[in-house]
């Protein structure tokens, strides 16, 4: 019975597929539209990410709602960041540029206008670097034929 381990993502899509009862699937649910709400934000925040708090929403309806993870998996426009994440799919140069672009508009015009504080104007601009570092090394994502 217990002679071979079971493959890790046979383990996943059990854990997964398995609906939680009673007050842990409302609570799985709430946690789910929070994390869809930080996700949102992230599309326009640059330092906010916006793939792994849709995966964290996408788990969560998954263990609790099956209606409510296919409406999130079909978003024309959420849907394509977890389809990507799991198709192993890179960004595209454009959206690259542009997230790049946005974080260091947005992280100059803080450290600049906003904050007095040098520890701020440091600590801001290294993790901008450290974010568009992480951006560069992501795969591009290949031209549709």
């Amino acid at each position: 019975m217990f002679d071979q381990p079971v493959p890790a993502k046979t383990r996943r899509e059990s854990f997964l597929r398995r609906p939680l009862p009673g007050i842990g699937k409302v609570i799985l649910i709430g946690l789910g539209f929070v994390f869809i709400g930080l996700g949102v934000l992230g599309i326009f925040l640059p330092l906010l990410p916006t793939t792994p708090f849709l995966l964290l929403a996408a788990t969560c309806f998954a263990r609790s709602s099956q209606k409510f993870y296919q409406l999130l998996i079909a978003s024309p426009v959420l849907g394509k960041y977890i389809k990507n994440y799991h198709e192993g799919n890179g960004i595209p140069v454009r959206v690259k540029i542009f997230a790049i672009s946005v974080l260091w508009t947005s992280i100059l015009f803080t450290t600049v206008f906003l904050f007095d504080s040098i520890a701020v104007r440091i600590i801001l601009p290294v993790i901008a670097l450290a974010v568009s570092i992480h951006i560069i090394l992501i795969r591009k994502q290949k031209p549709k034929e």
